[in-house]
C-alpha cells in the first residue's frame, strides 16, 4: 500500500505539472530572465506548493502516526557539506541551463526533445556517479 500510494502522489505531482504549465521549459527559463522578459507563473506554482504544504503538515502533524507507517520519521541531520552544495549547485546549473529540473523532466518524457534526453542522460550519469563517489561509512 506504501508503495501504491507513493505512485499516485507521483502522478498527482506530474498531473499538477502539466496542468500548470511547468513541463515547458521556456516559462521555467522565463523566470530565470528576471532583466528581461521575466514570467512569474512560476512564482504562483512554487506560493501554491507552500501554501498546500504548510496546510497539509498542520494537517498531519495532527495525527499520532502516518497511514502507512508506525511512525513519522524526519531527517536527522542538519549540517551542510560539500555534497549537498556541489549537488544543489549543479541541480542550479542543470535547471537553468535546460529549463527542466527532475520533475518535469520525467513528466515531459512523451515529448522527448534533444534537451529534454541531454538533461536526462546528464541526471543518470549524475546519480550514478553520486552512488560509485559515496564516502564509505
Amino acid at each position: 500500500m506504501k508503495t501504491f500510494t507513493g505512485y499516485v502522489a507521483g502522478l498527482l505531482f506530474g498531473l499538477g505539472l502539466a496542468i500548470s504549465g511547468m513541463t515547458d521549459p521556456a516559462r521555467v527559463l522565463g523566470f530565470l530572465d528576471v532583466a528581461g522578459a521575466w514570467d512569474p507563473t512560476l512564482l504562483f506554482v512554487l506560493g501554491g506548493a507552500v501554501v498546500t504544504a504548510f496546510i497539509g503538515y498542520r494537517l498531519v502533524w495532527r495525527r499520532d502516526a502516518p497511514w502507512f507507517a508506525g511512525c513519522f520519521t524526519l531527517p536527522t541531520r542538519g549540517d551542510l557539506d560539500s555534497r549537498l552544495l556541489g549537488g544543489a549547485a549543479l541541480f542550479g546549473i542543470g535547471w537553468g541551463l535546460s529549463g527542466y529540473c527532475p520533475g518535469p523532466a520525467v513528466a515531459s518524457l512523451g515529448g522527448a526533445s534533444e534537451t529534454l534526453v541531454a538533461l536526462l542522460v546528464a541526471m543518470i550519469v549524475g546519480w550514478w556517479l553520486a552512488w560509485r563517489l559515496k564516502p564509505k561509512s
